[in-house]
């Protein structure tokens, strides 16, 4: 079975404990602290191989965890880093936030490879608290707790151009005329049972990739028939060729196929409607000509005002497959060169914070501080980079909107006194 969408664990390696120790050698008298870091841990890394096409391997392996790092060593010794996953996928994958189902990485076009989950950092170790004062730190520092998520990958085939129809109208015969594709053809409905791509060569090498999408029905959008497992195929496409039954062989007419499966696109994705579309109206060899009813010339008088043109043809006997093949390269050619990509629609920031855990706000009349801390507050200074713009703006929307601000100015703070967040992060409060 053709594998194109599956859910999968993936979780980041904890950062290692920092280390307690004390320097203990001959003719060193008060050697003092010295346990080391703790390591890193490792990094969920999705990376595209253009040699898979499918994401069958998903379907026998759904968890995916990195190495953690290891604990801090006496005499200094930072922990070994844990290493980093790697996760193989195909270029075309869609990488979704499975709770919210928002897009969290489109790996085709330049990106290619997109760290996901950070492993945690390593914990500090006693080395790291010796003061004046506290000359024998008999503590240190955990490692950040790991990243996990639930994602799902879908894959959406890289293609310049879309086949799409009802059932048996000779797309497959189509595929394999105009390509190297072999698909399976045979005279009944839904042959195609999973998506088919094959490469046109054109003169001048100026060739195109081609997908050919089981056959839609009336209601695919809604879950009814094969096609709408596989619309997501042609969601990059720059340009869609409709075949359709122009002979009526199975009595349908050929006008009311195009619209009905515009209908269906339009209910998937608005958008795929805004790519330029050519009619290949299919079976002319076996077109009974009575001279009265010209289906090719009703086609024609239906769409080509509409600006979608019609190229008669026949994919058993390649007539007219010529024409359109070309008119399909002069449509890429005008065509923006832009590939489709699916902008990321959540943040890190975002698939991490949870509202609901807890975190306090009081003075700490030793340090003469006010304290910010707790599981939210630790969790957030892990994924969020405070030296970027970006990260520095999620924490100051963070303070306002968590009610650690409301906090701070109902037990009384004034400017310029110090507040500490979590176990490292201090700064002046000033109001804004």
């Amino acid at each position: 079975m053709f594998a194109d969408r599956v859910r999968i664990f993936i979780k980041s390696g904890k950062g290692g404990d920092g280390h307690v120790s004390f320097r203990r050698e001959l003719y060193v008298p008060a050697g003092g602290p010295d346990g080391g870091n703790g390591g890193h841990g490792g990094d969920i890394i999705f990376q595209v191989d253009k040699g898979l096409n499918t994401l069958g391997d998903f379907r026998h392996n759904a968890k995916y965890v990195a190495e953690s790092g290891q604990e801090g060593g006496k005499k200094r010794c930072t922990g070994k880093d844990g290493e980093n996953l790697v996760i193989k996928v195909p270029e075309g994958t869609v990488i979704y936030d499975d709770a919210s189902g928002k897009v969290i990485a489109d790996m085709s076009g330049d990106n290619q490879c997109e760290t996901i989950l950070r492993g945690g950092r390593g914990g500090k170790g006693n080395m790291n608290y010796a003061t004046a004062t506290m000359q024998a730190p008999q503590y240190a520092q955990p490692g950040q707790d790991a990243q996990e998520l639930w994602v799902r990958l879908e894959l959406k085939c890289i293609a310049d151009v879309g086949l799409v129809g009802f059932p048996n109208v000779g797309k497959s015969t189509f595929l394999s005329r105009v390509t190297n594709a072999r698909p399976k053809i045979a005279n009944y409905h839904f042959t195609t049972l999973n998506p088919n791509l094959g490469v046109v060569d054109v003169e001048g090498g100026r060739g195109f990739v081609i997908a050919d999408i089981p056959g839609l029905i009336e209601g695919a959008s809604e879950g009814i028939g094969l096609g709408h497992e596989f619309l997501r195929h042609i969601e990059r496409t720059k340009v869609i060729i409709h075949i359709v039954d122009a002979a009526s062989t199975e009595g349908r007419d050929p006008i009311a196929d195009i619209k009905a499966i515009n209908k269906e696109l339009e209910n998937y994705n608005p958008d795929l409607l805004k790519r330029p579309q050519v009619i290949a109206a299919n079976k002319i060899d076996v077109i009974f000509d009575d001279g009265e009813n010209d289906p090719i010339k009703t086609l024609k008088d239906e769409f080509e005002p509409a600006g979608i043109k019609v190229y008669p043809m026949s994919a058993v006997t390649g007539k007219g497959v010529k024409d359109l093949l070309w008119a399909v390269r002069e449509l890429l050619d005008n065509f923006k060169d832009e590939p489709v990509v699916f902008e990321r629609e959540i943040s890190e920031e975002e698939m991490f914070d949870n509202p609901n855990e807890a975190f306090e706000v009081y003075f700490n009349e030793e340090e003469n501080m006010y304290i910010i801390e707790g599981p939210r507050i630790d969790k957030m200074l892990g994924y969020t980079n405070l030296e970027s713009e970006k990260g520095f703006d999620f924490f100051q929307k963070f303070m306002k909107t968590s009610g650690a601000i409301d906090k701070l100015e109902e037990l009384g703070i004034e400017e310029g006194e110090t507040v500490r967040v979590g176990d490292y992060l201090q700064f002046d409060y000033y109001r804004a």
